[in-house]
């Protein structure tokens, strides 16, 4: 016989009730980066919908106070909430746990204090921390917080915001390990990985030059630290498409190809999604000939052991630093007449590439295009590269004259002359001292914000639209002056030309001007600027004492305490460029701005758009973001320059803050009609987040501020009905 005990009875008896208040929290909570493992930035909350979203108020805010007076500091975390309980991170990446509800501190975790040799340095933790991860066992009393500082990813007690002292070395990993190979190089954990069942997957942010680390992706034990398994995503002997590289050695000598811009996971299937970056060295390919796989690919990788399964190389050969920037979105689709699991990757370059998620077979067609090929010398540039016919992109493609800012006569008249001194406009025009525009720019197009889709198939994307000039010049040879300061200018020529131009003049607020620095900062705070970076700038720790030493004395024009060297007057300068492995280099990142600091292309400079991954096509587009002084002026709403994602819901509503004018906003998923925005304390450089306790729906994001010219903070608002 058996035996049939009602629901209703269990859940009385509080047999079920835990069990299924867990099961149910998945509509309220926000437990992952992104909202879900999925990657798709989506909630199942629906108390606030078009009707009454103009009733949003201020619930709570949370401060840190740790933000940089001198407005360098950022805070770009989605946080999560979990059980009622938020877990976010602050500028100096202390992470935090708060009531959700009332925006009340629980505990607070400072890394600085796990590192006593940096502990009264303040520049040590102004790094970038997009996440955290939240894991916990199957009988929930052991619950833990990983997140990355800098080189290290720490697992953190959940309950008690303790290191977990039997996790890795003494509560964390030690990302520049485990490479294969010994580097000085730039190695940090920015965007969380994912873990699956007792797997922690992660990747790192790599320095973007031809000595940079290994970008392999790994995965430890969530419980021990222990090294589970390694993808190499520069293929070792022995290993898939490792005979597409030329050059047999390059997994030895080259770096980068990392993930450092999140992942995606299909629980049920076991399959991790890897957007992968760009091959050390960005600009000028000569030293690395051939695809070079698997950079700018997405990867689908078997999550328990790390094993291939497909892969699509979105870039081949890339010379335009077009690395896959953004998490891709796991979705469910109509195509053909049947549902298809599949999978988007959004791009810099304005485009949606989609798969089946099983095999990597395209749900659209691509076309292998041919692109120019007036290449620098012994540069070998790829022939083609791949468009997609559908999704129709979300960015324009092309900057022509026509499309030089006109938002007024004179600066039409002064920004066209400075587009033509620029000779080439095409997409994939290779790199050339003659330069060409990158557009969309260096930035995107879509970016580390990732996109946002509802069930119904439908994704949302917040799109930059800045012109970059990409202009290539001879690397500067070191010089016959052997003093300290002329050594030290071929170290500058080394590391920092790149950025910061050969007149040391950089380009806007994140490549700052070096001239004069020393009267800005002392030469103990340039030193450690450069060992632990800054904002856009990593840190180069790689340099020696000695070369250091002698590029502070060409900063800051220091006066020669002691003979530079005992050299013959002609030798070179003792010192080994990264940048003689290539001839040629970028004169700076360069945005295409007017004498006002706007864009120098017709608006829209920043929009919102939506398109149906069913279809491919289109559905709308607006303006995202205002500069109130143009609006007065009559000029329709521009859009501005954009970091961060938007997020959608059950109820209607698109939430994105993202925008250089300082507010967060709410939009009909339908229409893209603006139903709700609120100013900011800075901005909102991140994505927000979106969830409830006790039947209440709140909305939360970061305001960190600290890029393109704005006011760096250390706030969280959250809103409410």
């Amino acid at each position: 016989m058996k035996l049939t005990i009602p629901l209703y009875l269990l859940l009385a008896a509080g047999i079920l009730s835990s069990c299924k208040q867990h099961q149910g929290t998945a509509a309220t909570e926000w437990r992952t980066y992104a909202g879900s493992k999925e990657g798709n930035r989506y909630s199942a909350n629906d108390e606030i919908t078009p009707k009454n979203v103009a009733q949003l108020k201020i619930a709570w805010t949370f401060s840190s106070n740790d933000k940089d007076s001198a407005n360098r500091s950022q805070n770009q975390c989605n946080p999560i909430i979990v059980d009622g309980i938020m877990y976010a991170t602050s500028p100096k990446l202390k992470l935090f746990a708060l009531d959700a509800a009332t925006g009340v501190k629980k505990w607070m975790f400072d890394p600085a204090t796990q590192d006593t040799s940096k502990k009264n340095d303040p520049l040590a933790y102004y790094k970038v921390c997009r996440g955290v991860l939240y894991w916990e066992d199957d009988k929930r009393n052991n619950k833990r917080i990983f997140y990355s500082v800098g080189s290290k990813t720490f697992a953190i007690d959940a309950e008690t915001g303790e290191p977990v002292k039997n996790f890795g070395n003494g509560g964390y990993l030690d990302l520049t390990k485990d490479l294969g190979r010994q580097t000085s190089s730039f190695v940090s954990g920015t965007t969380p990985g994912v873990i699956y069942k007792n797997v922690l997957i992660v990747g790192t942010r790599v320095d973007e030059s031809e000595d940079a680390a290994p970008g392999h992706v790994r995965a430890y034990d969530v419980l021990t630290g222990k090294l589970k398994w390694i993808f190499h995503t520069i293929p070792h002997p022995g290993e898939k498409n490792y005979e597409t590289w030329p050059d047999k050695n390059a997994w030895q000598r080259l770096g980068g190809a990392n993930n450092w811009a999140g992942m995606a996971l299909d629980e049920k299937r076991g399959i991790v999604y890897i957007p992968i970056g760009s091959i050390g060295g960005d600009f000028y390919g000569a030293n690395r000939k051939g695809a070079n796989l698997y950079a700018n690919s997405l990867v689908a990788l078997d999550a328990a052991t790390g094993k291939y399964i497909w892969h699509y190389q979105v870039i081949h050969h890339d010379l335009w630093d077009r690395d896959l920037a953004a998490n891709p979105n796991l979705v469910a689709i109509k195509h053909n007449g049947r549902t298809v699991d599949a999978v988007a990757q959004i791009t810099k370059h304005g485009f949606i590439f989609m798969f089946d998620r099983t095999n990597g077979k395209p749900i659209f067609p691509i076309e292998e295009k041919s692109v120019p090929q007036n290449a620098l010398p012994g540069e070998d540039v790829w022939p083609t590269q791949p468009i997609p016919t559908l999704p129709q992109p979300f960015a324009r493609q092309y900057f022509r004259p026509e499309d030089v800012t006109n938002i007024s006569p004179e600066t039409h008249s002064d920004m066209l002359a400075k587009y033509k001194k620029v000779k080439y406009n095409v997409m994939f025009t290779p790199p050339s001292k003659d330069g060409d525009w990158i557009f969309p720019g260096f930035d995107g197009g879509g970016e580390w914000g990732g996109a946002a889709v509802d069930p119904d198939g439908i994704m949302y994307i917040s799109n930059s639209e800045m012109p970059w000039a990409q202009v290539m010049i001879d690397v500067p040879k070191n010089t016959d002056d052997h003093s300290l300061k002329g050594m030290g200018h071929a170290v500058y020529n080394q590391y920092c030309i790149g950025c910061h131009g050969g007149e040391l003049k950089g380009n806007g607020t994140s490549y700052p001007s070096l001239v004069n620095i020393g009267k800005k900062y002392s030469e103990d705070q340039v030193s450690k600027i450069i060992e632990n970076g800054r904002n856009m700038m990593p840190s180069f720790k790689q340099i020696s004492a000695e070369d250091k030493k002698k590029l502070l004395a060409f900063l800051l024009k220091l006066p020669e305490k002691e003979p530079a060297t005992n050299h013959p007057a002609k030798e070179p300068p003792p010192t080994v460029a990264k940048q003689n492995a290539v001839p040629y280099l970028m004169n700076g990142y360069n945005r295409f701005l007017d004498k006002d600091g706007y864009p120098g292309i017709t608006p829209p400079w920043g929009s919102l758009s939506a398109t149906d991954l069913n279809t491919g096509k289109t559905l709308w587009k607006v303006p995202l973001g205002e500069y109130p002084e143009l609006t007065k002026k009559g000029i329709p709403v521009t859009g501005t320059e954009l970091y961060g994602g938007p997020l959608v819901t059950k109820g209607g509503l698109i939430f994105v803050a993202a925008t250089k004018d300082e507010k967060i906003r709410a939009f009909d998923k339908k229409t893209g009609k603006q139903l709700w925005e609120a100013k900011l304390p800075a901005a909102g450089f991140a994505t927000p987040a979106t969830y409830a306790v006790n039947g209440k729906q709140y909305v939360v994001i970061a305001c960190g501020g600290g890029k393109i010219g704005n006011k760096s903070g250390d706030s969280y608002v959250c809103f409410a009905l």
